[in-house]
């Protein structure tokens, strides 16, 4: 299971208002609960070392790729440009710690699967990568910043 599957899980649970779910795997164990105060959450997920771990089949079911970047409104000047948007709520961090230089900057060349930045959620820090080829045109969030699912986070353009 990896950390995508973990988010789908989180995000499933909060809108299907159970309070607690746990979920036990040969080598996961996840326990996910919800409180009815500003619908906080709390995830717990233990990883069994692979030592311990039974040898298992591939996976029958593919994992559904994240939601691709969708061009930015079309009545704007942006609208030549693709829009990266955020796949998780958390912090938005444009370094991968405070003495390490910025992912990407303005004009900064990337292709499919470069990482852009971080957003730390619940504790883990998750690299966002590219989905798409281009250049950098600008920077929607600032560092260190709360982002929402969805948001937009940088402009592209892919030509």
């Amino acid at each position: 299971m990896d950390i995508k599957d973990i988010q789908n899980l989180i995000k499933f649970v909060a809108k299907s208002g159970a309070s607690e779910v746990k979920l036990e795997m040969e080598d996961v164990k996840i326990t996910i609960k919800t409180g009815s105060d500003d619908a906080k959450e709390t995830t717990v997920v233990q990883q069994i070392p692979i030592s311990q771990a039974l040898p298992q089949a591939p996976a029958a079911q593919p994992v559904a790729p994240t939601t691709p970047a969708a061009p930015a409104e079309p009545k704007d000047e942006n609208a030549k440009y693709i829009t990266v948007k955020s796949p998780i709520i958390g912090t938005f961090y444009r370094k991968p710690s405070p003495d390490k230089p910025t992912f990407v900057e303005v004009g900064s060349t990337i292709s499919t699967g470069d990482v852009l930045c971080v957003i730390e959620a619940m504790k883990l820090f998750n690299e966002i990568e590219s989905e798409v080829s281009g250049k950098i045109v600008k920077v929607l969030v600032d560092d260190s910043s709360p982002v929402e699912f969805d948001q937009p986070l940088f402009l592209v353009d892919p030509s």
